[in-house]
């Protein structure tokens, strides 16, 4: 990218104590609106964009439906028109929403670029998907040198959709790493707007104290629900099911296939439907938005065998904040197990 992307400055730090959803403190007020813009890729990255920034800036989310494939989407005029005027982009990173790279780069903009999975410590500052892959691809052939199938799995390295291979990009679900990105965004509007630091670290605080009542929520579900073994039939939910206690024994070849729209392995599909059967399963986490015929063959077979599902997405449902919809999915699994 031609782009300049600043290191992030030490992430503000700050205690935080459980606080319910209902009556939590509102963003604080700034002084005076800068009019400073903030452009996140999802609606997810937004709202915490928004929780933090109050009424001091002007926060857009490219991507604002939960129909829409941030891993497939196309980027419009109009994209290219907001993230020209940004003065801090927030995106997940690690090729999940690869569009923003093209937009940053297109406009020539010198904005800040906040990306989740730089923050959260999946990639370092500066390293892309793309040639994370491409590194692992060429390990990959070095090592198999003398086998005849090396030049196969490499290529195959190559042809997803520039995700973070063998790692899982979707870091909202993990709330640790939403507390360091929320601090680098509050860290990064004190930089741009000084006159309103105190106010970013105060609505900073205020969504540090929510997350904490999150995490006890996760511990004391982990502890009622009793971990065991789940399926998943892409990896969106898989922190949030391993921060709950779960171990996943989904195969990696059918969730990445599903994830990149690819076919699935007909030998991955057994060995998920024969997981399915094995009795072992006690919940199936389901992408509504990478829905397929195989995803929908597994979810058939869960329902079959007794097995609950629970539906997760990707983006922001109608009504929802970031805190209100991951409260929404914990209980889900809950009350599935429940049930």
């Amino acid at each position: 990218m031609t782009s300049t992307r600043r290191a992030l400055p030490a992430l503000l730090v700050a205690s935080a104590a459980g606080l319910a959803l209902t009556g939590c403190a509102a963003p604080a007020p700034a002084d005076e609106a800068t009019g400073l813009s903030v452009v996140a890729s999802t609606n997810v990255y937004g709202d915490v964009a928004a929780a933090i920034a109050g009424d001091a800036a002007t926060v857009t989310s490219i991507i604002d439906s939960p129909t829409i494939d941030p891993h497939s989407y196309e980027a419009s005029a109009q994209d290219q028109l907001v993230i020209s005027t940004a003065d801090l982009i927030i995106e997940n990173g690690g090729g999940y929403d690869p569009f923003v790279d093209v937009l940053v780069e297109g406009s020539g903009t010198e904005a800040v670029v906040i990306s989740a999975v730089v923050v959260g410590g999946l990639l370092e500052e500066g390293e892309d998907a793309h040639s994370h892959s491409e590194e692992e691809a060429h390990a990959e052939e070095e090592s198999h040198a003398d086998e005849a199938h090396s030049g196969e799995e490499a290529h195959s390295e190559d042809d997803g959709h520039g995700h973070l291979e063998g790692t899982n990009e979707h870091v909202w679900y993990d709330i640790h790493v939403m507390e360091d990105v929320a601090a680098a965004i509050a860290t990064e509007l004190a930089a741009l707007d000084p006159e309103n630091a105190t106010v970013f670290e105060q609505n900073l605080t205020a969504f540090q104290e929510r997350l904490e009542g999150l995490e006890a929520l996760l511990e004391e579900t982990a502890a009622t629900l009793g971990g065991g073994v789940v399926a998943k039939t892409e990896t969106v939910p898989a922190y949030l099911l391993a921060e709950l206690g779960f171990d996943d024994a989904t195969p990696d070849a059918f969730t990445e296939a599903i994830e990149e729209g690819a076919d699935v392995p007909p030998l991955a599909l057994q060995q998920v439907l024969d997981l399915i059967d094995s009795g072992e399963v006690r919940l199936l986490g389901y992408n509504e938005q990478t829905a397929s015929p195989e995803t929908e063959r597994v979810r058939a077979a869960a329902e079959a065998a007794g097995i609950p599902v629970v539906s997760f997405v990707e983006t922001l449902p109608e009504g929802e904040d970031y805190i209100s919809w991951m409260r929404l999915n914990i209980e889900a699994v809950a009350a599935a197990l429940a049930a």
